[in-house]
């Protein structure tokens, strides 16, 4: 059976179903995802190469890992679900934030997700499962807002929809980047 999303409205309230492939076409249908932001102890974050074979966003950088989680799952343990299953360790997370991002992907494909955000401290190389990511790098946040402004096409539209938002609430929430 193909994975199911978990419909949601604009409050995060479940709604329904819907099989995840199908939930990315036609506009895209509002559905629950989590994002995983993971940093070292010089506050480097974790950036996944997605691997070659994923039906949007292949070869593409992102965030450490993103997902959706399972029906009945609550996005916390999703993210520490895909956080093992996609990069091979798992750590402390607590969630960030949570809000709605739109991105418009290859294949006429869409983003239209209530996501939730949770950060994570890691100071050693993840064991990266090859069917899900093709490679990984740390990367300081001026690295990657440099290299954003120069490559914006080296990333997933996704990311480039909400890193910014997302750093500036783990700024607010005591974190410190260069």
């Amino acid at each position: 059976m193909d994975q199911q999303v978990v419909l949601v409205d604009e409050n995060d309230n479940e709604i329904g179903l819907e099989e995840k492939l199908k939930a990315h076409q036609n506009g895209g249908k509002l559905h629950r995802a989590i994002s995983v932001f993971v940093f070292d102890k010089e506050n480097r974050l974790m950036m996944q190469q997605r691997a070659l074979t994923k039906y949007h966003g292949s070869g593409l950088w992102s965030s450490t890992t993103c997902s959706h989680p399972f029906p009945g799952e609550k996005s916390f343990d999703a993210a520490h679900r895909r956080l093992k299953e996609e990069m091979g360790f798992d750590c402390d997370l607590k969630e960030l934030c949570a809000f709605v991002y739109h991105a418009d992907m290859e294949n006429g494909l869409r983003e239209n997700e209530y996501d939730h955000y949770f950060v994570g401290h890691y100071d050693s190389e993840p064991k990266i499962n090859r069917e899900e990511a093709n490679d990984w790098k740390w990367m300081s946040i001026k690295e990657l807002r440099d290299e954003i402004k120069k490559n914006p096409k080296q990333f997933t539209p996704f990311f480039l929809a909400f890193f910014e938002r997302v750093i500036n609430e783990a700024e607010k929430s005591g974190m410190k980047f260069e």
